[in-house]
């Protein structure tokens, strides 16, 4: 009867694990083909543009464009006026340092340093048009470009040190009557261009991503999903969701993988449970800089040097520049393993004001550690360099780099730098004492596209490994099968030859009494 009795609560026990595991594997099929279902659906234009009598006028400038869309999108030139894309800042609040209008407008990075006097150049990849002209302003409309987001001809181009203005020559009728949803290519001719190149700065944002496949992308990959960028960047009224990390300092407007795939996306419970400290990004983006190399260094210590009186440029076989005169020295990488910091959603941002407190400088430093209950692990690019500070005053300066005329204090046109950061300072308004140096910086970019199949994210032997741990820099916690400590492996080594030692002597019990029954 006892035998007919467990090999009963064995079978049923067996039932409802199965039904559990069914269940859970049903949920995940069925969360994942809704996904599958949702976003290979390419949009339905709700109208045709090339019907409109205001677009098939003859345009001889953008800004008559944008004022022939806002004729009838009349809300969206306010809309647009309040985004960050156009004002290139934001108010933030930085920890020490309170509320900031903060941005690309007049923050730091450890590329280019900062756009302010180069706004002419720099300006190629600003959503208006015209930063040049002398009555351009924030506060007018007209300046809005709405081909460099809406145009799906995909020939629409922005002219070099040009203020944004686009190229002069292009077919603006054709363009303007195709107009649409936003695309990969649309956001791309900028974010993958950061910093002066494909893939100079972010790592995981590069021209490859036009048309990846699965293998670069799991989600934009054209032979799977093919999702655009605005199907996670969702948009509201011109409000594109999702910041930048490297120029935000709030945990507000983000994106999360959660948004879609939930917070228990896997079949095993154990899985599920790291992502209360792991971020998704962290175990699905074993790799970054997948098909073309990104910048991991650049020292502009060795910027200025001419040949023959002239500037000049130096490649490696790849076709990456090594050195370019009016930038300095570079390094770069490939199928690169991330970093990975401790990260909170929130940052420290180090402005041209500040005073220099630690070497490396951190130009955006994440904030997080393990006790913080909001911090995740996160995999990061993180971009090193060396960049000019002021000896005296003992803070990053800001050099003034383009100029359409020599002899303005351009360091890409002058090759001097003592009048670049003159110039530049001044600019900014902020005093500069004429003595400079070199300092070694950081700046922190977290990775969050080039997400692998799942086949080929991390296994647990990639972290909890005592040599080749990914996270073997993240100490401020304990481990299992990473770190060692005497009193914590005798009480799992005791807890274990306990156990052990329990069900033994069970064993020999039930031996020894079923013996006596008999």
């Amino acid at each position: 009867m006892r035998k007919i009795t467990l090999f009963v609560a064995f079978v049923s026990l067996v039932i409802v694990i199965s039904i559990g595991f069914l269940s859970e594997k049903n949920i995940e099929l069925t969360t994942l083909m809704k996904l599958q279902e949702k976003y290979p659906i390419k949009e339905v234009k709700s109208a045709d543009h090339s019907k409109f009598k205001v677009l098939q006028q003859k345009f001889d400038s953008p800004n008559d464009i944008t004022k022939a869309c806002l004729s009838c999108h009349n809300n969206s030139g306010l809309e647009v006026m309040h985004t960050s894309h156009w004002n290139w800042s934001r108010d933030e609040y930085i920890e020490g340092k309170g509320i900031v209008s903060f941005g690309k407008k007049n923050g730091m990075n450890s590329f280019c340093i900062g756009v302010q006097g180069s706004e002419k150049s720099c300006a190629k990849c600003h959503i208006g048009n015209g930063m040049h002209l002398k009555d351009f302003s924030y506060d007018k409309q007209e300046y809005i470009d709405c081909l460099v987001c809406h145009d799906q001809t995909e020939t629409y181009a922005k002219a070099n040190n040009m203020g944004g203005s686009p190229i002069a020559t292009l077919d603006f009728n054709a363009i303007a009557q195709s107009v649409g949803k936003p695309k990969r290519t649309n956001c791309g001719v900028c974010h993958f261009y950061g910093g002066g190149g494909n893939n100079v700065k972010h790592g995981d944002l590069e021209k490859s991503m036009f048309y990846p496949n699965k293998a670069i992308d799991i989600h934009m990959g054209t032979d799977g999903a093919d999702m655009q960028c605005v199907d996670c960047h969702v948009t509201e009224h011109h409000d594109i969701k999702g910041k930048m990390f490297s120029l935000s300092s709030m945990n507000q407007n983000r994106v999360y993988c959660e948004d879609c795939h939930t917070n228990s996306p896997h079949e095993k419970e154990i899985l599920n449970e790291h992502t209360y400290k792991v971020s998704c990004q962290t175990c699905h983006i074993p790799v970054y800089a997948k098909v073309n190399s990104t910048k991991t260094w650049w020292d502009w210590s060795t910027a200025g040097k001419l040949k023959d009186g002239q500037p000049f440029f130096e490649e490696d076989s790849l076709g990456n520049h090594t050195y370019l005169s009016i930038k300095g020295s570079f390094e770069w990488g490939d199928n690169l393993k991330p970093e990975y910091v401790w990260f909170n959603g929130t940052a420290d941002h180090h402005l041209l004001s500040d005073s220099i407190t630690e070497i490396p400088v951190k130009i955006n430093h994440l904030l997080g550690n393990y006790t913080d209950r909001k911090a995740k692990i996160w995999p990061v690019k993180i971009h090193r360099g060396k960049q000019p500070y002021d000896t005296e005053y003992n803070r990053i300066v800001q050099p003034k780099l383009w100029d359409a005329e020599p002899d303005k204090g351009a360091l890409w046109v002058d090759f001097d730098w003592e009048k670049a950061l003159e110039a530049g300072m001044e600019y900014k308004g902020l005093p500069y004492s004429g003595k400079h140096d070199f300092i070694d910086t950081e700046m922190f970019l977290p990775l969050s596209h080039m997400v692998s199949p799942k086949e080929q994210s991390l296994s647990c032997s990639d972290c909890h490994n005592s040599s080749k741990s990914r996270i073997a820099g993240l100490t401020d916690f304990y481990l299992p099968g990473r770190d060692k400590n005497t009193l914590v492996d005798f009480i799992g080594l005791a807890l274990l030859l306990s156990t052990l030692g329990g069900v033994f002597a069970h064993g020999v019990i039930r031996i020894v009494a079923s013996r006596k029954k008999s």
